[in-house]
């Protein structure tokens, strides 16, 4: 029923983008725009340059699935890690998770070349464990799902156009992004759905909580070139972890170079193809405690032998490249909805941790233009002439 109701407001968030008033800047048509939001690919953030002196807004649902163990790039057999708990044994094993996300973006173009914004997040988490024989036999159950879900860490980013070769309608161009991750999130979650009552009182796995707990600066460094109908790209950024959170921990550094590439089929309809590639570094530190008694958070520190994998910081991190497909469709002047899907092709990951089966992202883009732009209203031509191109 969650699920349902979640798709359903985003059903209503993108019907409701569709359906909005028509206005006299349907003169502006097509995904061709030079600056503006078309021709961009929607899950990389910093891409394309929107038009000066005008809004943008995304609202962005995403689904995730994870399934099986990996520790380096070997499959690891869930029941062969259970048992009584000791170094590399546990009482329990991830065997697939789930993550629903919902990104809410708003940006403003102040300049030809100086674009800011933020972007909130809301995250929902499942996570299949298995139990060991004991666990088991105590609880007459095989296993049982972790949950969280509520607000992520809210990003403010900015972006600087450095270099293009024309200033309207670049057919090269590079700019500098710069964001900063709010630690909005909570690393509080507790495992409250855990059979054993006594443990719900304990704190969840890292990959359960909703935030990294700490402010997080993101460099990038973006490049974008076309020759029509074919529109190419190249995104490399950095977020990086500085200090630890209150509860004593940090995530691990995290690197990605993004390639993309996009072929114009008609005015209104573009295809796209990407190759994504991530290193991320291990957890440093450990979680202070992981139970909070009801006289306040217990000093306890984390068990010698975790109950699961997920618990211990080492396995955490790695490399993954994915290749992600999809397309963008301009169902009206201004608006773009746009759908990816991305798998992975090769993970080498300190394990064993979860290994990333695919995941689906579905866009709906909206661009405001005020009375400043050039494609407001008041600025198009009496013929309707666009300064778009195409």
């Amino acid at each position: 029923m969650r699920i349902g109701i979640r798709v359903l407001a985003c059903a209503v968030v993108l019907l409701f983008g569709l359906l909005s008033p028509l206005s006299r800047a349907e003169a502006y048509v097509g995904l061709c725009c030079g600056k503006c939001g078309g021709n961009m690919p929607m899950n990389i953030p910093g891409g394309g340059v929107p038009e000066t002196h005008e809004f943008r807004f995304k609202v962005t649902p995403m689904f995730m699935h994870m399934d099986g163990l990996l520790s380096g790039t070997s499959r690891v057999d869930p029941a062969s890690i259970l048992g009584t708990p000791a170094p590399g044994v546990y009482m329990a094993a991830p065997t697939s998770m789930d993550m629903r996300m919902l990104n809410l973006a708003a940006g403003y173009s102040f300049t030809d070349d100086f674009f800011a914004g933020l972007m909130f997040m809301y995250k929902d988490h499942e996570m299949d464990m298995l139990f060991n024989s004991n666990m088991a036999m105590m609880t007459g159950l095989p296993g049982y799902t972790m949950e969280s879900s509520g607000m992520g860490d809210t990003m403010l980013m900015t972006k600087y156009r450095l270099f293009t070769d024309d200033p309207l309608v670049p057919t090269r161009q590079a700019s500098l992004f710069l964001g900063l991750s709010l630690p909005t999130g909570s690393i509080d979650e507790k495992n409250t759905t855990h059979p054993v009552v006594m443990r719900r009182a304990e704190q969840l796995p890292y990959a359960m909580q909703l935030g990294s707990g700490t402010f997080d600066p993101t460099v990038g460094l973006l490049y974008q070139g076309s020759a029509s109908p074919f529109w190419w790209g190249a995104n490399l950024t950095s977020t990086l972890r500085l200090y630890d959170n209150k509860r004593d921990y940090r995530l691990g550094n995290r690197y990605a170079l993004d390639l993309y590439a996009m072929h114009q089929w008609r005015y209104d309809l573009l295809g796209q193809l990407q190759l994504n590639g991530e290193a991320v570094g291990a957890i440093g530190g450990e979680m202070d405690a992981y139970t909070d008694g009801s006289s306040g958070r217990a000093n306890w520190p984390v068990n010698p032998n975790p109950m699961t994998p997920a618990w211990e910081t080492d396995n955490y991190g790695g490399q993954r490249v994915s290749v992600s497909a999809g397309f963008q469709w301009q169902p009206r002047p201004l608006h773009i909805v746009d759908l990816t899907v991305q798998v992975p092709v090769y993970e080498n990951l300190n394990g064993p941790q979860m290994s990333e089966d695919y995941r689906v992202m579905l866009t709906w883009y909206l661009e405001v233009p005020t009375k400043r732009s050039v494609r407001h209203p008041d600025s198009v031509g009496a013929a309707g002439e666009s300064r778009l191109g195409f």
